[in-house]
């Protein structure tokens, strides 16, 4: 179906184009009801342009309303005229269509009003408070290192070192990792960052201190621990989107259980429908 309905928007947008847009004269008086065409008989109103715009994909949703509005418009007519040279009964396919539709957006709106009603600033602060509360500050580090593949190089490297060689430059000529280049130089990290080996050797340093050699999977290390620095919570507003999905989340999930262990379920027998029934269009046809 959504196939279908670019096709038609795609089409009526060209048409639409060459049609000079509805302009404010009239908006002001303008109401969900209020009839924008009629085809025999049958009246197309704003509130059915409205509802067809809200389901747009979203490349359409960025155009102006102007632009919209005939094609838009012209969909709903192509529709209603289309669907008027149908002749005989409803299919089933139609019929079914809508109930699933239905019972679809009336779904998404029973959730849209829990939602609505979960997220409060009091919801918010309670969350933030659950997760960071008892939380201690962390550190951060700022470290450079020199990776080489023995321990005899690393070693050699340290002994360089503590004779006065510039950690960079020994950065740049023998380590093999790729921060060598830029003088070994890791950036700012934080607990569980990095390996459990380097993470433990720098977590026993103080700034400007160099270590021994350390090895990992990678190969052995001679580690500079440049500074540190605290942090500390991070502020309620620059959370605020992620604690309102974790809360949205959790009453979606609260709504669908009261809801399913309230009502009164019956399925069909285990094994008593093959699977394979989804894929027979044809039963639509009896």
């Amino acid at each position: 179906m959504l196939k279908r309905n670019n096709f038609w928007l795609t089409a009526a947008l060209v048409t639409g184009l060459a049609i000079p847009a509805w302009g404010p004269a009239w908006a002001a008086e303008t109401t969900a009801d209020t009839v924008v065409a009629t085809v025999n008989g049958v009246d197309i109103t704003v509130g059915h342009m409205i509802a067809t715009k809200s389901v747009l994909p979203e490349q359409y949703q960025s155009l102006p309303d102007n632009v919209l509005f005939e094609g838009i418009l012209e969909q709903l007519i192509q529709q209603t005229v289309l669907s008027q040279s149908l002749e005989g009964e409803q299919s089933r396919v139609i019929t079914l269509s809508i109930e699933n539709e239905l019972r679809t957006m009336r779904a998404g709106d029973a959730l849209d009003a829990k939602i609505a009603d979960a997220i409060t600033n009091e919801a918010i602060q309670a969350a933030y408070e659950a997760r960071f509360a008892d939380a201690e500050p962390s550190t951060e580090y700022n470290a450079s290192h020199i990776l080489v593949e023995t321990e005899d190089e690393a070693k050699e490297i340290r002994k360089m070192l503590d004779e006065g060689a510039d950690f960079a430059d020994l950065a740049k000529e023998k380590s093999t990792g790729p921060s060598g280049a830029n003088g070994g130089e890791l950036g700012w990290f934080g607990p569980g960052m990095m390996v459990k080996p380097f993470e433990d050797a720098v977590i026993s340093m103080k700034a400007g201190d160099i270590s021994d050699p350390v090895q990992t999977q990678f190969g052995w290390h001679i580690l500079i621990l440049n500074e540190t620095r605290r942090q500390d919570a991070p502020s309620i507003e620059s959370i605020r989107e992620e604690l309102e999905a974790e809360i949205q989340q959790e009453a979606v999930e609260v709504t669908i259980t009261a809801l399913t262990d309230a009502a009164t379920i019956t399925r069909a027998e285990e094994d008593s429908i093959d699977a394979s029934v989804l894929s027979n269009i044809g039963l639509l046809e009896n």
